[in-house]
């Protein structure tokens, strides 16, 4: 329960309305209760690895689904919704300037190592985000570089101080009214971990080595949160994370012993598994299996469309710094054949790059309709006919918006050969490869990702993408629409933000383009009948110690 918040981010009661989802047998997530003894044991097949179980240092679904368990927020989500409820924090307010808030923590939480969660550690999990030392470090904050600006000395710090003004009470000062709070402290990449653990294995260790990075014995080896489940090892000779349940949670306790996430990487894998009975759940169904897999018996738990699938445009490359070429590829692209043809059940092509539930989307944005000759001209114009763009696109991996990269790669690079444009396709493993290539070293011409929302709030959308200069965009030199973004975050007053924020979406279209948004899919979770208790997340963050398996 929060209190005396005078300045926060609304979310609409219709949003949240349309947030929820209903699953037969889900137990209340009330986190104060005691819950039942654990028994047996809950397989989840997992899509993709992970890159290792330090909150910080990811930004990945496949990462963050294992972490979630192992650790908590200051603030999360009610269960199956994306209404802000407390986490770690019973409660939380804010001073009339936005800048100060204040956090009553839970008594009596401990960490996995038996160390107590109070407001000290948590401000040394803040101060520790804000000083932490080395490129390469700095270079896998994404969500901190995103919300919180920048690192001890920057002047686009956004964090100032924490102080711990008694046991119970965290007081975090930042520079700046910023619109990402409260609701960018769910992140769990801002998950808050144990200081002594952190300090015994060397946390901040992160090493570069030509395009690949390590990371310390804690992200690997001793994650230590507060969370439901601990962390039982990761066996990557078969691909399983292991979890045991937490005896000691302070909220609900895991109804489950252990529960362990198979990486599966093949889709078509997965569904095989899934029927063969040698695992509970999966991930990411391809749309044709949706209504197959329901007709047997499989409980299929749809989630709402909370995100945005992109073709993302790097103008590194000279020739795509021009305006009309990348109007030329929007134009070039049958996103609604896309749509019909490989979209989960209930997409939608997407105008822009927020979902039209989310405050300041603008139903009035200049529209890229399919027309491959509108495409040519353009390309003549700019003096780019025959232009050759080297298309990355990721492998060993399926995400909520993007159920089969392989697939939509050929569909798109198929619109823009019909266009005139050579593709020159360059397939990548997900983790340590398409993902530092694209976002780290900027290798690409054009790449496919996306985006599941964190939070009901366009910072967190067109914020996260385009709110300052990135590599996987090359836009570093798109200063106008940086300042708008930043003026549109801060705006206080809430009907400023929305036109102020309709404004920039329409701006994305016309003027700015530095990506084209695909498509709006409706990601779904699939699990044997024997499965009771999983909560579908509209923000693809389900929590498995609600989960029971029965007889």
């Amino acid at each position: 329960m929060h209190t005396s918040r005078k300045i926060r981010t609304i979310v609409a009661a219709s949003a949240v309305a349309a947030l929820v989802i209903g699953a037969a047998g889900c137990a209340d997530s009330d986190r104060g209760g005691e819950g039942k003894a654990g028994t047996g044991t809950f397989i989840f097949a997992g899509a993709g690895d992970p890159k290792n179980f330090d909150p910080i240092f990811n930004d990945d679904g496949e990462s963050f689904r294992p972490i979630r368990q192992m650790y908590d927020t200051l603030i999360t989500h009610k269960a199956g919704t994306a209404e802000l409820t407390g986490g770690l924090a019973e409660s939380w307010s804010n001073d009339p300037t936005g800048k100060v808030w204040t956090f009553k923590l839970r008594q009596g939480v401990k960490f996995h190592d038996g160390t107590a969660l109070d407001a000290t550690a948590v401000c040394a999990n803040f101060d520790r985000w804000y000083t932490m030392k080395g490129e390469a470090a700095q270079s896998q904050m994404i969500y901190y570089t995103d919300v919180f600006g920048g690192f001890a000395g920057s002047p686009d710090a956004v964090y100032d101080n924490c102080k711990a003004q008694d046991a119970g009470t965290a007081v975090v000062t930042m520079t700046k009214y910023k619109g990402a709070f409260p609701g960018a402290f769910t992140l769990t990449a801002f998950s808050i971990a144990s200081p002594t653990a952190m300090k015994k294995y060397d946390a901040d260790t992160v090493t570069q080595n030509g395009d690949s990075f390590s990371y310390s014995a804690f992200a690997n080896e001793h994650p230590t949160g507060t969370g439901a489940f601990t962390f039982g090892g990761w066996n990557k000779a078969t691909g399983e994370i292991m979890l045991n349940k937490n005896p000691d949670y302070y909220g609900d306790k895991a109804k489950v012993d252990k529960t362990i996430i198979k990486i599966i990487k093949d889709e078509n894998t997965r569904k095989q598994e899934l029927r063969a009975g040698t695992v509970h759940a999966i991930d990411f169904p391809a749309p044709a299996d949706r209504k197959a897999l329901s007709g047997e018996g499989y409980q299929v738990l749809d989630r709402p469309a909370f995100n945005i699938l992109y073709l993302g445009i790097n103008q590194k490359n000279p020739k795509l710094k021009d305006l009309r070429v990348r109007q030329a590829i929007a134009y070039a692209l049958n996103r609604g054949q896309l749509v019909q043809t490989k979209g989960p059940g209930g997409s939608k092509v997407a105008d822009e790059f927020l979902p039209e539930s989310v405050l300041g989307y603008a139903p009035d944005v200049q529209k890229y309709d399919y027309n491959v000759d509108k495409a040519k001209q353009l390309l003549a114009e700019a003096g780019a006919t025959g232009l050759t763009l080297n298309f990355y696109y990721p492998t060993e991996v399926s995400r909520p918006y993007m159920p089969n990269p392989q697939e939509i790669f050929t569909v798109l690079a198929n619109d823009l050969q019909a266009a005139g444009i050579k593709v020159n396709g360059v397939p990548r493993p997900w983790n340590g490869g398409f993902k530092d290539d694209v976002q780290q070293f900027g290798k690409h011409d054009l790449h496919i990702l996306g985006w599941t929302g964190d939070y009901n709030d366009p910072g967190n959308f067109v914020g996260t993408f385009f709110g300052r200069g990135k590599v996987e965009f090359g836009d570093q030199a798109m200063t106008e629409m940086f300042t708008a973004i930043g003026k549109a975050d801060a705006t206080v007053d809430q009907a400023g933000k929305k036109a102020a924020f309709e404004q920039v979406n329409r701006d994305l279209a016309a003027k700015w383009l530095p990506a084209v948004p695909i498509w709006h899919a409706p990601p779904a979770v699939v699990t044997t009948k024997n499965v009771e208790g999983l909560v579908a997340s509209p923000l693809t963050a389900e929590e498995f110690n609600t989960v029971s398996i029965t007889k």
